[in-house]
């Protein structure tokens, strides 16, 4: 492997920083949905949302005190504000939380574009540099052009493996964000519309008892 890489040249010194950011990316941005994964509470969430259909909100606040789920957090930003902007409140929570989710993605996009280039670069450099090669000996020694021909796509060969290993955990994760914004939506929209639906009703019995 250091052979490899000594052979490939200058150039692959940036391609190893590019393999290194990307594999810390990845581990990192494991981590994290792994933890999110751990702190997902379905039933809590299942509670959360009864409770809303009676409109108990104290309670609510009571019972989700500390919540690390994601969506718990985003509906009691929403219930919290219910007062002003229950809308409002819950998009701009689940934006913060899609950032969260999205942190670091755009390395990984960028190492899957730039990967390629710089393997290309750098066999760019290393056919020019064979070139020069067979214009100085002339043609007595084409096994110095092709060996230095060869080595130079070590580069493309490094750049392409960096690429494809990045671009199934960068797809993966990508998923599972479109995933938890399709969760959040979800139930988001069903806390307004059990919210809308509370608000009815009590404008209906304000207004009976006006008449009575």
């Amino acid at each position: 492997m250091i052979d490899i890489f000594k052979s490939g040249g200058p150039v692959m010194i940036p391609l190893l920083l590019c393999s290194l950011v990307s594999l810390t990316v990845i581990i990192e941005r494991a981590i994290f949905w792994t933890v999110v994964g751990m702190r997902a509470n379905q039933r809590l969430l299942n509670q959360v949302m009864d409770l809303c259909q009676i409109g108990d909100w104290e309670e609510i606040r009571k019972i989700a005190a500390g919540s690390k789920s994601y969506v718990i957090r985003i509906l009691i930003s929403g219930i919290l504000h219910r007062e002003y902007s229950m809308v409002k409140a819950m998009e701009s929570a689940a934006a913060d939380e899609i950032a969260r989710m999205r942190r670091y993605m755009g390395v990984l996009d960028t190492i899957i574009t730039v990967a390629p280039l710089l393997g290309i670069f750098g066999t760019v450099i290393g056919i020019i540099a064979s070139f020069d090669m067979l214009g100085a000996g002339g043609i007595d020694h084409p096994e110095a052009v092709t060996r230095g021909i060869a080595q130079a796509l070590i580069t493309t060969a490094s750049g392409l493996g960096i690429a494809i290993l990045t671009v199934f955990p960068f797809n993966y994760f990508n998923a599972r964000i479109e995933r938890a914004a399709r969760f959040i939506e979800k139930y988001a929209t069903s806390l307004e519309i059990v919210y809308e639906k509370l608000a009815g009703q009590n404008g209906t019995t304000v207004e009976a008892g006006h008449e009575g």
